[in-house]
C-alpha cells in the first residue's frame, strides 16, 4: 500500500537496528570478546549483567517479531487495522508505535502489549 510506504521503510530500518543490537547482546552474553573472570565475585557480577542482557535480548526479540508482523501486514494490506475489533488504528498511534496491531481502545483493555 502506497499510504504506508514510509512506515514500511521506517520499520525496516528499525528492524535492521534491532537485529544489530540483538547480535551485540548475544556476543556480550557469550563473552566472545571477554571471557568470564576467574575471580568468583567478578563472575557473579558478570552473571548479573548477563541476566540484564538476557532480558534486553528477550525484549528486543519481541519487538523484532512485532515489526516483522507489521511489515507483513503492510504487504498484505492489513496494516493499521486493529486485530481485535477490526477498526482502523489512529494515525497518531501508528506514528507513536508503528508496529502496533491494536487500536488504543483495545490496547488499554488488554494491557501493555502494543
Amino acid at each position: 500500500m502506497k499510504e504506508y510506504d514510509e512506515a514500511r521503510v521506517a520499520l525496516s530500518t528499525l528492524l535492521e537496528e534491532l537485529n544489530s543490537r540483538l547480535d551485540n547482546i548475544i556476543h556480550d552474553v557469550r563473552h566472545d570478546q571477554n571471557p568470564l573472570e576467574k575471580n568468583f565475585s567478578e563472575q557473579a557480577t558478570q552473571n548479573e549483567n548477563n541476566e540484564v542482557l538476557d532480558q534486553l535480548g528477550n525484549s528486543t526479540r519481541t519487538e523484532i517479531n512485532q515489526i516483522k508482523i507489521a511489515i507483513a501486514n503492510i504487504d498484505s494490506g492489513r496494516y493499521g487495522i486493529c486485530e481485535l475489533c477490526a477498526e482502523p488504528i489512529s494515525k497518531e498511534r501508528l506514528a507513536a508505535i508503528p508496529y502496533t496491531n491494536q487500536c488504543i481502545k483495545c490496547a488499554s483493555k488488554v494491557g501493555p502489549k502494543h
